[in-house]
């Protein structure tokens, strides 16, 4: 098979991965190399100076031993088969960045003969291209679940970041739709990674030309929809692998059906992009906020509101703590104000040292209004004249995207006869009670 046919392939295969990202590591050229590294981010991102950064995102090989449901390179799926060798695939991403195509690489595989047979060969592959093309971009590589820990350490200190998919959020879920795979097999990777990391850190302070180990850390991938699993699974699950494996991001990908089961979705169904949105939503809530998954979610509200955001979802449900002073509030407190953002909030504070603070000044300082004014006072009185009513804090509290997404109601003809609104009336509809 030619070369740019296998490209063809390997690169549709390798779509369905959404866990790439900026690279988190800052690393100049290198005298007698090419390529660098730049913090600002890869894999059709931008830089600070305003550049697109892409990646070659390709698989080694789309054979795999295993049988996954949800997966169209699965072992009995009946579709077209390759694979590069490691000297094509370095000889590939070399050309492709002296032509200004690409600054990095994205590589993942299917599993093929065995986890060690196929990290052997993605080590293969990168040692090529950092020892023999002197090649110091970004490189993402997938670790292997179920590869020997000498060959992950090895692969570790080829790759700027790693990432061990966990595709399902729960055992039961593996179970059915992932025979091969468990949950131990896909963790025990996701620890040694961060052990390394956390020594690596040390032997950097100790010895300053110390190899260094997966320098942008790691992440990792969850399906969503896939399986009956709800947001409250989703999110604790999110929130456990930051704290126990220091992960960088975790991305979320709403199952779009490509095969026929009894096990999955069925194949008109779509994919559930709300959905992921709003986890991506919530998980910016924990990462920054400081928000715990046990506030956003619980057991009798386990799936966000597709109506409106996490935050704003919170804070309807929380109006006893509202509103707020925002020239007397704690930092913490401004944070989880819908409308204020972590850099706004922490303009409000330097800002309010020198005076206090109006409506006008919040705007300025780039404070959504549009929704804040809902929460907040300013020298202890709220915006002036502002009415509340479902239909206006609606529109207020609903993003543009989140509207798009949302199915299309029929208008309804308004009475001149219904009652007036009150306030409990209000925060139910913008819940979801109404």
């Amino acid at each position: 098979m030619e070369l740019l046919d296998k490209l063809a392939i390997l690169a549709d295969a390798a779509k369905y991965d959404a866990a790439c990202t900026s690279s988190g590591v800052d690393r100049a050229g290198q005298k007698g190399g090419i390529g660098s590294a730049v913090s600002a981010g890869l894999c059709h991102s931008f830089a600070a100076d305003g550049r697109c950064i892409s990646l070659l995102k390709v698989l080694f090989t789309n054979s795999c031993i295993y049988d996954c449901k949800y997966c169209v390179n699965r072992r009995s799926n009946d579709t077209r088969r390759t694979a590069f060798t490691p000297r094509e695939l370095a000889e590939l991403t070399i050309q492709f960045y002296r032509r200004n195509y690409i600054e990095g690489l994205f590589l993942s595989s299917g599993i093929v003969k065995s986890p060690d047979y196929t990290c052997e060969q993605l080590i293969k592959t990168l040692t090529l291209l950092r020892e023999e093309y002197h090649f110091f971009g970004y490189i993402h590589v997938k670790a292997i679940p179920g590869a020997d820990d000498s060959l992950i350490q090895r692969l570790g200190l080829l790759a700027d970041r790693m990432s061990v998919n966990i595709e399902l959020p729960s055992q039961q879920g593996l179970q059915l739709l992932a025979p091969d795979k468990s949950k131990l097999a896909i963790l025990h990777p996701m620890g040694l990674i961060q052990r390394k990391v956390n020594e690596n850190s040390t032997d950097l302070v100790r010895y300053r030309h110390a190899p260094k180990f997966a320098p942008a850390g790691q992440s990792t991938q969850m399906i969503v929809g896939a399986t009956p699993d709800s947001d409250y699974q989703i999110l604790n699950l999110t929130q456990s692998l930051y704290r126990r494996f220091g992960l960088k991001r975790v991305f979320f990908s709403a199952y779009t059906p490509v095969q026929s089961d009894a096990l999955l979705p069925a194949l008109d169904t779509k994919p559930p992009l709300l959905r992921e949105h709003r986890l991506y939503q919530a998980d910016w809530l924990l990462r920054f906020y400081g928000f715990d998954a046990s506030e956003l979610l619980d057991e009798r509200h386990p799936n966000f509101n597709p109506v409106v955001d996490p935050k704003c979802n919170w804070a309807l449900n929380h109006m006893e703590q509202f509103p707020v002073e925002v020239n007397t509030a704690a930092y913490e407190m401004l944070l989880r104000v819908p409308g204020i953002g972590v850099k706004s909030a922490q303009r409000i504070v330097t800002a309010r040292r020198s005076g206090s603070l109006d409506f006008a000044g919040l705007k300025k300082i780039g404070v959504v209004l549009k929704r804040a004014q809902y929460f907040v006072t300013c020298r202890g009185k709220l915006v002036e004249g502002l009415k509340i009513t479902p239909d206006g804090a609606m529109r207020a509290l609903i993003s543009e995207r989140s509207a798009a997404m949302l199915p299309q109601n029929q208008a309804e003809q308004l009475s001149l006869f219904d009652p007036p609104p009150t306030r409990e009336d209000v925060v139910k509809c913008l819940t979801g009670q109404l």
